[in-house]
């Protein structure tokens, strides 16, 4: 009889802890098996049946069936720093590497710039709104950014880190609302973050942060509105050369320090297979990089249309496409959107860009499966080749597709 009452108390507690499990909280993303990422296809669009699936596994730390917490941002693992970009060999430097900068050469791009003074001043990383597309695309200034990270936001929505320094677009825009994401990569460029706002849980690790005195707040120099009939959300733009000056007054328009930089070629490298585009499905979000032999740069469409620049009306392109899988998880401490009933709609996602993983670059036409790095907190994103020598990126501009690793497939090559 007592084992009859002891079995029948265990199944109450059971079943009330069941009950408080309620809608607001939500599992952390699955892992990923290795090679799920992609898909490779042949011109015709049918499954390759003998192509050689593209290796993109991300390094995912240990799930437990609760959700994953991240109250303060989690550092990366200390080790010994990523040797810089003059530790490329002689041999690699006779095949046209480019690995040092000096006074007129970008380091995030390796192309010389006409206006050496650009060099001096501080990267700015500004957020750019993607969606939706009827208010915020064509965006302004992308064409002009050194890098631009792709990353997801709550419901499978993209938006841009823009890290603007060799160039000068006359504007940039629409600026929106920063995320977790934000909280690495300006400390990954040097750079000052110019954004519209943020939940309060970003806005108090933003505060915190390493690079908190280099913020630069909507209602400072720089920004403005356009007047647009249009959510007013999408109506914030920023005029770079005011930033800078924002920055100057402040006293933060510095020369920055990169700890770790890629290397660059004009020459393809050997051991790439052929990729004439390539699909990237965020579900709600389809993007498309075709190759373009003419200009030998990839061209960007979005949701089936020519991804423009807001600017100058020309395509977006690219001289480098690469794609990441890094852990992402949910921190349900911070939210991002509220219901009515203030319950959490969709909590804030954590992009954790450390640590290193499985990745690819496009270029040339061409695709080569690498591996990310990042082993500090101011490294910046750096690629290596399968022997672990820097890999060289095509002189230009490069678009990071960070990729979530819930997302089943989500990138298909063409050859």
């Amino acid at each position: 009889m007592n084992r009859f009452w002891i079995v029948l108390a265990i199944l109450v507690l059971l079943t009330a802890a069941c009950a408080n499990n309620g809608n607001d909280t939500l599992p952390p993303p699955p892992t990923q098996s290795a090679g799920s990422l992609v898909t490779a296809v042949s011109p015709g669009g049918e499954d390759a049946g003998d192509s050689t699936e593209l290796q993109i596994t991300p390094q995912a730390p240990q799930v437990t069936a609760s959700p994953t917490v991240v109250p303060t941002m989690a550092p990366p693992p200390t080790v010994a720093p990523l040797p810089t970009s003059a530790g490329v060999s002689a041999e690699a430097a006779d095949e046209g590497i480019i690995s040092k900068f000096g006074d007129d050469r970008n380091p995030l791009t390796g192309e010389l710039v006409s206006e050496v003074a650009n060099l001096q001043r501080r990267p700015l990383a500004v957020k750019l709104s993607n969606a939706p597309a009827v208010y915020t695309r064509p965006q302004s200034g992308l064409n002009d950014a050194d890098l631009v990270f792709e990353h997801t936001t709550e419901g499978n929505l993209t938006r841009f880190t823009a890290i603007i320094y060799g160039k000068t677009p006359p504007r940039l825009g629409p600026v929106r609302s920063a995320r977790l994401i934000d909280i690495e990569l300006p400390a990954m460029y040097d750079a000052a973050l110019a954004y519209s706002g943020s939940s309060n849980g970003v806005a108090a690790l933003l505060r915190n942060s390493d690079f908190s005195d280099r913020i630069l707040y909507a209602w400072e120099k720089g920004y403005y509105r356009t007047g647009e009939d249009k959510p007013i959300e999408h109506t914030l733009y920023a005029t770079p050369e005011l930033l800078w000056e924002a920055l100057d007054e402040k006293g933060q328009n510095n020369p920055p320090h990169f700890t770790t930089t890629n290397v660059f070629s004009s020459k393809p490298p050997e051991g790439g297979s052929p990729a004439s585009a390539l699909n990237l499905d965020y579900n709600w979000t389809l993007v498309n990089w075709r190759y373009d032999p003419a200009s030998g740069r990839y061209l960007r469409w979005t949701d089936g249309i020519p991804h423009l620049d807001g600017n100058t009306g020309e395509q977006v392109s690219a001289a480098n496409v690469i794609v990441i899988a890094p852990y992402h998880a949910y921190d349900v401490e911070i939210c991002e959107q509220i219901n009515t009933d203030g319950t959490c709609a969709a909590y804030s996602v954590e992009v954790q860009l450390w640590g290193s993983g499985g990745g690819a670059v496009f270029r040339d036409g061409q695709r080569y499966d690498v591996t990310w790095e990042r082993l500090q907190r101011t490294d910046s994103l750096t690629v290596k080749d399968s022997e672990g020598k820097p890999f060289p990126l095509k002189i230009g501009n490069s678009w990071v597709q960070v990729v979530p690793t819930w997302l089943e497939n989500p990138l298909t090559v063409i050859e």
